[in-house]
């Protein structure tokens, strides 16, 4: 299994806002080869900070769909966000290989 996480801070009064995109999620990319599930998650003591976690069943797959045009199309549509400091906020990414269950 692979897993990437993208961690990124909002305003802590923007989060609900940026939740609430998030719910409601084209999920397009579940649709993708070998993807397995999404998760957003919120740090309890930092409410402004949001991680996407997305588990695949290789690295290959993950790469396919980062590599991807739909990948693409989803992510410049994020950049048209209206609220520009939303839309401008750049996430660190994490990957990680299960080595253990």
């Amino acid at each position: 299994m692979y897993i990437v996480n993208s961690t990124f801070q909002v305003p802590e009064e923007k989060a609900e806002e940026v939740i609430h995109i998030y719910r409601s999620r084209s999920k397009r990319v579940d649709q993708a080869q070998g993807f397995l599930t999404f998760q957003l998650l919120q740090n309890q003591k930092r409410p402004g900070e949001l991680v996407v976690h997305m588990e695949w069943e290789t690295r290959e797959h993950y790469l396919a769909w980062a590599r991807s045009q739909e990948f693409k199309d989803i992510h410049e549509l994020e950049k048209k966000y209206p609220d520009q400091e939303l839309a401008s906020i750049i996430p660190k990414v994490a990957q990680y290989k299960v080595v253990a269950d």
